[in-house]
């Protein structure tokens, strides 16, 4: 009993009030995160979309999310983050009743656009409150504990979303509204605005780094590590778009596939924090090629799956990966960031992801009318393969960068510098969270 009180304490204890009200809203919203789950099913059976169609909306949904991220990141900045929280909760949650009432191709797909562009503005703004609220010690178990309430929220919005879908796809709309708009209260009326205006602007004389653009692009080593996580995120995002398709094909209802996909989500609770004792002091070109694979081997196998625990066995599979994947990733990126431009490298980074959001869907629907199921689900092996090689070939070269930066503590390339501040619109975008994305509003 004392070891688990003890454990408890270290992992929870001392955490601001602030906090616990941020981790509230992140696990309310995710239990209400019906829509992107079954949006794939919904297109496609209620509305009668192609998987093409389909793909084309929710693929439009991640070009909003590009756009939201990068605005809300100003917002934050120029703004406050309470304001720009409860501007893009209303507005996500407005769109989600109007996606949800809309008809025609062309309605549908303007308010999956909006809706991503308003659920992703959030982010930014959400995230540097939690920053802002959590010491600088503490802030590694915080962000722990928020990713926990992700995944919990996520397995428990799949499995009631199956449920809510047997009542009337409108319900999921109105009730994720309905939690997206409980999140905003919570946030708005018991975390005070953070944001510090700054003093001092920049003094006379001070010098801050310009041209970080240029410097990234003419780092290959690092845009190398970005293309690969692309291609990584191209195959793990068919779970959203093209799975609930390919189980709808085998027979297989809605609520089923919210209970296998729940399975990934249950998994990472349960398994994650054991994670890092597993990886610990190997190598992470060697974790990183091992991830790639089995996520490839995992959504390879759905090629094959016909019933409902193979369809299991697949999300497992490919889950595993995905939790090797996460702290390598994390730790890895930090280490090919330069100190001065760690937050522009941050946010090259996540624009993968937002890329991965948008041609995903469309690229999986496409395959899949053209070549067919089979075909698209082996394709995701074959990247998964070239993916897990590419990392091997490239990894030698990505270790001795970390190497050279933690040695010597300066940029990868020469900064030109200049008295003039960079735009907040460029920090705004640094600032957008590289992370994988994850169903909710």
């Amino acid at each position: 009993m004392r070891t688990v009180q003890g454990w408890f304490r270290d992992t929870a204890g001392g955490l601001p009030r602030s906090f616990w009200y941020l981790w509230t809203g992140t696990l309310i919203n995710r239990l209400g995160s019906f829509v992107l789950i079954f949006l794939a099913i919904y297109l496609t059976r209620e509305r009668g979309f192609s998987a093409v169609q389909a793909g084309l909306v929710i693929g439009l949904w991640g070009v909003g999310g590009a756009i939201g991220t990068t605005v809300g990141g100003m917002l934050t900045d120029r703004w406050g983050r309470r304001p720009t929280l409860l501007t893009a909760h209303l507005g996500a949650a407005t769109m989600m009743v109007g996606l949800g009432l809309a008809r025609p191709l062309w309605a549908v797909a303007a308010g999956a656009l909006l809706l991503g562009l308003f659920a992703e503005a959030a982010r930014p703004a959400f995230g540097a409150m939690m920053v802002d609220v959590v010491p600088e010690k503490d802030r590694l178990r915080a962000f722990s504990l928020n990713y926990w309430a992700i995944n919990l929220g996520f397995a428990c919005a799949a499995v009631l979303a199956g449920l809510a879908a047997q009542a009337g796809y409108l319900l999921l709309f109105l009730v994720d509204a309905t939690t997206t708009l409980v999140t905003a209260l919570i946030i708005f009326t018991r975390v005070k605005e953070t944001r510090v205006a700054p003093t001092v602007v920049v003094a006379k004389g001070a010098a801050v780094p310009a041209g970080a653009l240029r410097t990234i692009l003419r780092d290959r080593v690092f845009l190398g590590f970005v293309a690969l996580n692309l291609f990584a995120a191209l195959v793990f995002l068919q779970h959203i778009s093209m799975l609930p398709i390919a189980m709808g094909d085998s027979g297989l209802s809605p609520a089923t596939y919210g209970s296998v996909i729940a399975l990934n989500g249950v998994l990472i609770v349960v398994g994650q924090l054991f994670v890092p004792r597993l990886i610990s002091g190997r190598s992470r070109s060697h974790v990183l090629a091992l991830s790639a694979l089995i996520m490839g081997v995992g959504f390879g196998l759905t090629a094959f799956a016909d019933t409902v625990w193979l369809y299991g066995l697949t999300v497992l599979i490919w889950t595993l990966g995905e939790m090797l994947n996460s702290p390598s990733n994390a730790t890895l990126i930090a280490e090919l960031s330069p100190a001065a431009l760690r937050g522009r490298y941050q946010g090259v980074f996540s624009l993968s992801w937002q890329l991965a959001g948008a041609s995903a869907p469309i690229l999986g629907g496409l395959l899949r009318e053209q070549a067919g199921n089979t075909a698209l689900w082996l394709a995701c092996a074959a990247i998964g393969a070239l993916t897990a090689i590419t990392h091997l070939v490239s990894g030698p070269a990505r270790e001795r960068r970390a190497a050279q930066l933690r040695a010597a503590g300066t940029p990868v390339a020469p900064v030109t510098l200049t008295r003039t501040p960079a735009p907040e619109s460029a920090e705004a975008a640094a600032a957008s969270p590289a992370a994988p994305v994850r169903a909710g509003s």
